[in-house]
């Protein structure tokens, strides 16, 4: 059993992958203020703490936007800091940004075990760490104005897991689009684009109602600010077979129209 990250790891693609990355379309949205060289924070957690604050600045609900990290917390039973960290998240202020970051700290528990925990106390974002993630948390949410509005966030796949994979959450659905947050200094890989598509079938597999009016999967990267988008019906149908069955482990392939 594997969560969807780890089943890909070992998935061998053919050149190019299962969908190239270039048949995205992309879209590069106007930067006018520039990343600062000199963060020192892991990428992880800056990217973590970008997804879980645009969340919270949509939905206002910070109990939900950082709910994985909550998970994580428990496992550690650091419940109480959790909860000391979370109430001082209010917005875009200096003080939300660092305790973000703290308490996307908890998330790896969950994620890749306790083991993997670095005490939240040891993280502490300096001034260019904080002014970026700002920039890209206000990227985030001018995207989704463009995109928007968002009909489910943090959501997972009940129904759609597998004896191969059995843990896996998206990041956002919009009206007929599959949204991935990626908070990378490159562009998208095979590894990104297959990860997309797993999403994409798994919901179609679950009970989840809203993926049958999904007709698109993309991704954001608010450090790039870039979009890459694909529509699905341009995924054969023979590579869509093929990841169903041998990569997730469907017995029985669920077809939409937009296979068609």
């Amino acid at each position: 059993m594997a969560s969807v990250t780890q089943r890909i790891r070992v998935i061998k693609q053919p050149k190019g992958g299962f969908i190239n990355p270039k048949n995205f379309k992309i879209i590069e949205y106007n930067s006018e203020i520039n990343l600062h060289e000199c963060e020192n924070v892991h990428p992880s957690l800056v990217g973590l703490a970008v997804d879980y604050l645009s969340r919270f600045i949509v939905t206002n609900n910070a109990i939900e936007a950082f709910k994985i990290s909550g998970i994580g917390a428990k496992i550690l039973k650091l419940e109480q800091p959790f909860s000391d960290l979370l109430s001082q998240v209010k917005g875009l202020d200096d003080c939300s940004i660092v305790n973000a970051v703290k308490l996307s700290c908890f998330d790896c528990a969950f994620r890749a075990g306790p083991h993997t925990y670095k005490p939240f106390e040891s993280v502490n974002p300096n001034s260019e760490t904080i002014s970026n993630i700002r920039i890209m948390v206000e990227r985030s949410i001018n995207f989704f104005r463009r995109r928007g509005p968002i009909i489910e966030e943090g959501f997972i796949f009940p129904g759609g897991y597998t004896k191969i994979i059995d843990a896996g959450d998206g990041d956002f659905l919009t009206r007929d689009t599959l949204w991935d947050f990626k908070v990378s200094k490159n562009d998208i890989t095979k590894d990104h684009t297959l990860q997309l598509l797993v999403y994409y079938l798994m919901g179609i597999h679950s009970k989840n109602e809203k993926f049958k009016l999904i007709r698109k999967i993309g991704i954001f990267n608010p450090r790039l600010n870039k979009e890459y988008i694909l529509d699905v019906k341009d995924i054969s149908y023979d590579v869509q077979y093929y990841v169903a069955r041998y990569v997730i482990g469907y017995s029985k392939f669920v077809k939409l129209s937009s296979f068609k």
